[in-house]
């Protein structure tokens, strides 16, 4: 190819517009490249029988096409790099990845990843994918109990690790992690859900306007004439569709003019996300119909009205494991909304909560989008890096709700020595209100979705018995198959991919381009006008996504508020009590006298240890907060103490609680029940005393009613008042040096 074809005579580099012209054009060569490079690189993942972006290499555990009830998941090892040391006494850590799309890998793509984090806590790491086709038949439920397996599978090969699982879920795995563990909550250590949808018809009005989109399509049918002209598979294509329309801006220019702009820095990056982004899987019409009618449209989880095949029903209040919630205020996919108000459809307080022993830990992020959540590495870096370096502070945490926050590390805190990285967390407890201030749905608004749910299953009633037959018939294999390569996101791809013979001089030109780049300067006018353009188009592509987000919302707002169509859908009209609420048990307050009569007789057992643990909750309970440095300061004495170095940290979980129900059943009786555990000598209660001090105080001073109470407590170990306020907080030497003592 002539020079001439690519770049113009030589230029005057005096001249603005000349420089960025012989500077644009380049780009365009550029960006033709990479282009056709994400083509190629498209149509290789698309040949390769497990295709899967982990940046790790990995070695089979588990296929799910050999279990009973095949399905086409499957659960793989980590191989650790070189420089990764794994702790085998640490609990593994299991990532779940999304099948809503796209293929496997998102989780462990990079080095700063949840799963890079979590072996650089020094955990063992598995991972949980899926291959491209669904094996013929499989249900949702097949996929949890394959999970169940997966897990046994995990536990089985570690017997040393101190604790089960931590398992994460990323999007739509989450809730079938949940699922999981409200049928088998003995497989389960913690569980971090990750922009997961659990409360599908909550949000804002006036934002976050996806959960509109069912009822505005009348509901599921459209899900199940997809499937049906899929020939029985549902095109992931579409679920990546349904994501990219929900920012114009971002997917019709932003991200490819960010890719052109910076065509010498971006490619890699790009290309590198794209390869994930294009992985386009498919699930059977029947899996995604349950989604669709049973989650989405039909938001029934949280309301424990989803049955197994076998009856059972799928109570998320059977969860004994802490439950981690990691949101965002900038997701739109999954909104804060979404995320935390299935708590406020299960329980009516804290004081629930406590009740059945169940700890759950939510955190906010204030921007980051959905996909961020899962890939953006400083995310990793913080978040999901404290997950992992403090999972065992969430562990052990004293059931109720709570919420994670996170501050740099700064050089002015108390106890350095006891914080691991750049962060400290610290969970504080938070009630329901702290919930229903993130905004919600009212009674009308329940109504609404309510009804457009019963209109869905109408409608799906009618597409079945009028339209579905011959569907069926016309959408043969080979057309459906046909179907899927005409999908407008396959086809960008595939435009661009070795069978275009048009291209066919790109990679040339670029690599000449390469070789004679000419950059045009930052300050160049034309460059400004560019970028000023782009600004143009991407504000007027967000005034219309703006104003088909009003439409919609206003649309659906009126149709399905119409008294008369609520009326002939037999939506109750009586808004003086909850729509829909999870049911309760009778046998559930029943067992929980059972277990408080029980408790009751162990307030005066026990010995050191369980003193320990009863003043510290005791003290703790009033700053309303755990911080990672008191935990630490407990590890070291666990560790160190005779008694407690003996436990386990279930074990050690299990003193925990047990304390901490004896002061909820009745603090004035364990109180007072607190001298007879303790030693007869005094110069060991001092010791003990002090330990306890050290821990209380690891996080700072203690304070008002906190010092209060450990003034009770000083009391009730014999210690005088003024001992306690004469003695500093030790530094770590010293109280590494009484633990010794103690022990």
């Amino acid at each position: 190819m002539s020079e001439l074809s690519i770049l113009p005579p030589t230029p005057n580099f005096t001249n603005p517009f000349a420089t960025y012209w012989i500077d644009a054009w380049q780009r365009s060569i550029l960006y033709l490249d990479v282009m056709k490079r994400r083509g190629a690189q498209y149509e290789e993942q698309a040949a390769r029988t497990a295709p899967h972006v982990l940046d790790y290499a990995t070695e089979l555990v588990c296929d799910g096409r050999s279990l009973a009830r095949p399905v086409n998941y499957g659960l793989v090892r980590i191989v650790p790099p070189a420089d990764v040391v794994i702790d085998p006494l640490k609990r593994p850590f299991v990532v779940v990845d999304p099948r809503a799309g796209h293929g496997p890998g998102i989780g462990g793509f990079k080095a700063d990843s949840e799963i890079g984090v979590a072996m650089k806590a020094g955990h063992s790491c598995y991972f949980v994918g899926f291959l491209p086709e669904p094996v013929p038949g499989q249900t949702i439920e097949d996929i949890v109990y394959a999970e169940a397996t997966f897990l046994e599978t995990v536990i089985e090969r570690h017997p040393q690790a101190d604790g089960k699982p931590c398992v994460v879920g990323n999007c739509q795995a989450g809730w079938s992690v949940m699922m999981l563990a409200a049928l088998r909550p003995e497989l389960f250590g913690p569980i971090i859900i990750s922009g997961t949808p659990l409360s599908y018809w909550a949000g804002v009005e006036g934002q976050y306007p996806m959960r509109y989109s069912g009822g505005l399509l009348g509901g599921s049918w459209l899900t199940a004439l997809t499937g049906d002209l899929g020939a029985g598979k549902f095109d992931g294509a579409w679920l990546v569709q349904n994501f990219e329309n929900q920012n114009p801006a971002n997917t019709l220019w932003s991200k490819q003019y960010n890719l052109y702009s910076k065509i010498d820095t971006e490619a890699e990056r790009y290309l590198g996300f794209e390869r994930w982004w294009g992985g386009h899987v498919t699930l059977n019409a029947e899996e995604m119909q349950f989604i669709v009618d049973e989650l989405f449209v039909g938001n029934r989880l949280a309301a424990g009205e989803i049955r197994t095949s076998d009856g059972t029903a799928i109570d998320l209040r059977n969860i004994r494991s802490p439950i981690v919630v990691f949101c965002s205020k900038g997701d739109n996919v999954t909104p804060p909304q979404q995320a935390l108000d299935w708590i406020l459809d299960l329980y009516d307080s804290v004081d629930e909560i406590r009740s059945l022993g169940q700890t759950i830990v939510y955190t906010v992020h204030e921007k980051i989008g959905h996909l961020g959540i899962f890939v953006s590495a400083s995310v990793a870096r913080k978040e999901h890096d404290e997950f992992a370096s403090n999972i065992d502070l969430i562990d052990v945490l004293p059931p109720g709700l709570y919420e994670a926050v996170l501050e740099p590390r700064g050089e002015a805190i108390d106890h350095p020595e006891l914080v691991g990285g750049e962060w400290i967390m610290r969970c504080e407890t938070r009630t329901l209100d702290d919930i229903r201030a993130f905004g919600g749905n009212d009674i009308e608004d329940e109504r609404r979705f309510a009804a457009a749910a019963r209109l869905s299953e109408v409608n799906l009633a009618n597409y079945r018995l009028f339209a579905q037959p011959a569907v069926r018939a016309a959408a043969t294999p080979p057309v459906a198959e046909a179907m899927r390569h005409l999908h407008p996101l396959r086809l960008s791809y595939e435009l661009f991919g070795s069978k275009n013979p048009w291209l066919a001089w790109v990679e040339d030109a670029a690599e000449f381009v390469r070789i004679n780049r000419l950059p045009v300067e930052p300050d160049n006018p034309f460059l400004a006008f560019q970028e000023q353009l782009s600004n143009q188009i991407v504000d007027g592509l967000e005034h219309w996504r703006r104003l088909s987000e009003k439409v919609a919302e206003e649309t659906f707002l009126a149709v399905y508020g119409a008294a008369p169509l609520q009326a002939a859908l037999g939506i109750d009209q009586d808004t003086s009590r909850p729509l829909r609420k999870a049911p309760k048990s009778l046998l559930s307050g029943a067992l929980l006298e059972t277990r408080i009569a029980a408790l009751k007789e162990k307030i005066a057992q026990g010995g050191t240890l369980e003193a320990l643990a009863r003043s510290l909750l005791f003290v703790g309970m009033v700053r309303g907060r755990a911080d990672e440095r008191g935990f630490e300061a407990i590890r070291r004495i666990r560790r160190s103490h005779a008694g407690a170095g003996q436990l386990t940290l279930a074990g050690f979980k299990a003193l925990m609680r047990e304390q901490y129900f004896l002061l909820l059943i009745d603090e004035a009786e364990a109180l007072e029940a607190i001298p007879t555990l303790l030693p007869a000598d005094i110069g060991e209660r001092r010791k003990a005393f002090e330990i306890l001090r050290d821990v209380l105080e690891s996080s700072g001073a203690l304070e008002d009613a906190a010092a209060e109470r450990l003034e009770r407590v000083a009391e009730l170990f014999n210690i005088g008042t003024e001992e306690v306020d004469s003695n500093p907080t030790p530094g770590a030497a010293n109280k590494s040096a009484r633990v010794r003592s103690v022990s």
